[in-house]
């Protein structure tokens, strides 16, 4: 069986392409770089896409030949470190009405395209996506929260909060959301309209029927949270690794693995944890990043 991998990390984005913002973090190509380490270390064959190189149709062509070639019992592993955004939904798939992106270099990759690419891996293959970004495509959000995460966001990066009302958020210094900010994110959308029609026409609407393969999809944040940059690693990278001890983790399979990093993450960011397609309790019950599938149960049929 083989393993494959992708690592993708942008500290910043094209300013040309988003009206001048140029998107700054520290962590996430960091990030990516360490989650390569790891996957290298587990014997996966690895690929990486950083900052320029990690455009819209890198990433999607990446997955999409990942998906070409993996087969029934190997394993993919799929990390992202970014910025996450939301764009316009034209499909009816979103109670708040905005799908959820990861900000590529060039522009946002919506939840859909993503849908539509873990939808292309063969039954039988097992696909890890850990995003370290404010991007949680299939947890279900409403209005309100949407009101009070973007109330947060402002009093967390300082600005006014006006009429409002509200506290300030404890944050260390050097806390910075890993999200489009809205003005930002409303002229993006505004600009790129027919680019993200179509490609969320294209996509379509994906149900969890229509993923045949088992995938598990760990955010760094809850939907009504944000995901945090640090000076070296994101929060949801940094905990995670610590956790791993370079594979001392014993603690048992992936929801065991969550919980762990659960446990040390503050209460401003929760990581979360959910599955698409074939639910296989096995391989979410085995040791995290281990590329042979679990043996079958004594007795089963070949």
């Amino acid at each position: 069986m083989t393993g494959y991998s992708l690592h993708i990390g942008l500290n910043r984005v094209d300013p040309a392409a988003y009206g001048g913002w140029d998107g700054k973090l520290n962590g996430c190509v960091n990030d990516a770089n360490a989650m390569l380490r790891l996957a290298t270390a587990n014997g996966f064959q690895p690929a990486q896409l950083l900052d320029s190189a990690a455009t819209s149709e890198a990433v999607v062509s990446a997955i999409g030949g990942l998906a070409r070639r993996a087969v029934a019992g190997d394993l993919v592993l799929l990390t992202c470190s970014s910025h996450g955004g939301q764009v316009a939904d034209v499909d009816g798939d979103e109670p708040d009405g905005q799908d959820e992106t990861w900000v590529l270099f060039d522009r946002q990759v919506v939840d859909d395209e993503l849908r539509r690419m873990y939808a292309q891996f063969a039954p039988g293959v097992r696909v890890v996506v850990l995003s370290d970004s404010c991007h949680s495509g299939s947890v279900i959000r409403d209005v309100r929260r949407d009101a009070l995460l973007q109330q947060r966001r402002e009093i967390d990066l300082g600005l006014p909060v006006g009429a409002r009302g509200g506290q300030p958020v404890a944050l260390p210094p050097e806390a910075v959301a890993r999200v489009m900010p809205r003005g930002v994110a409303e002229k993006d959308d505004k600009a790129r309209r027919s680019t993200y029609e179509f490609v969320q026409s294209l996509a379509g609407p994906t149900t969890d029927a229509d993923v045949a393969a088992s995938v598990l999809l760990v955010s760094g944040c809850q939907d009504d949270q944000y995901s945090y940059d640090g000076p070296v690693n994101g929060e949801f990278t940094g905990t995670l690794l610590r956790v791993w001890d370079e594979g001392g983790f014993a603690g048992g399979g992936y929801r065991d693995l969550h919980a762990a990093v659960l446990a040390q993450m503050p209460e401003r960011q929760q990581p979360n944890f959910l599955t698409l397609g074939t639910l296989d309790e096995a391989f979410l019950a085995q040791k995290p990043f281990t590329i042979d599938p679990p043996a079958a149960p004594a007795g089963a049929a070949a």
